[in-house]
């Protein structure tokens, strides 16, 4: 039996199989682009639902393996040379399991550079603007007198949503086959519906954003995916 007596984490989240690759998490858009990947990859897992709050991110356990205090991380007792490894950050977790499983990150090497750099564009402009987004149109931002942020991320949000759609208009998946790069990007497409904010964006207008997110949606590993850990 694996021993994973070496990540404090264990201490607080105990695994049930040692074995497999811990996953912490909960659904959130960067939370299930981990989830989404190890059904898709069919790499063993067990699931731990770590919350949002202080008590949990903010956890020593939790600080020991994401000294950033954000939700995803993993343990793969069955790292590189046999070790055990942890890891944090939804994008070098999606690069280490596509690694490990040899699927979703392309054939040679031009492929896996063009996922990698939409992966990046998710990472360092998607997600960060829509996140933004969400805070400024629904959480506490929208509530601010001035409206001169709101209106900067909406901007920002339309133009990332442009390059996407004119990416994907004569496309099914944003690097050729479908990949890592998709994983990371559908989730907060998704998220525009949560933040209440597809009507301010011109949502419907995007229809091959649109035709993208019902075919990534209607996979059988995502939907397993976008529910892993349960909310509830």
């Amino acid at each position: 039996m694996s021993d994973l007596s070496q990540f404090p984490i264990t201490n607080k989240w105990p695994a049930s199989d040692p074995s497999v690759i811990q996953l912490y998490s909960f659904p959130t858009p960067n939370g299930v682009k981990v989830s989404i990947a190890l059904e898709e990859m069919g790499l063993p897992y067990e699931a731990h639902k770590v919350t949002l709050a202080d008590a949990d991110v903010k956890s020593p356990e939790f600080l020991s393996l994401n000294p950033n205090n954000k939700i995803p991380a993993i343990v793969d007792p069955n790292g590189p040379d046999g070790k055990a490894i942890g890891l944090f950050e939804s994008g070098a977790i999606l690069l280490y399991l596509a690694g490990k499983s040899g699927k979703l990150i392309g054939t040679n090497d031009i492929e896996k550079a063009h996922i990698t750099q939409w992966l990046m564009f998710q990472m360092g402009g998607l997600g960060p603007m829509l996140g933004q987004l969400g805070f400024f149109y629904k959480f506490a931002g929208s509530e601010w007198e001035d409206k001169r942020p709101q209106q900067r991320y909406i901007d920002e949000a339309k133009r990332l949503l442009a390059v996407l759609e004119k990416e994907l208009s004569d496309r099914d998946w944003i690097a050729g086959d479908y990949s890592i790069a998709d994983i990371a990007i559908a989730p907060w497409l998704r998220a525009l519906d949560f933040y209440g904010a597809k009507e301010v964006l011109g949502w419907a207008d995007h229809t091959a954003l649109v035709a993208y997110l019902e075919r990534f949606t209607a996979r059988e590993a995502v939907k397993k995916g976008l529910v892993t850990p349960p909310r509830d």
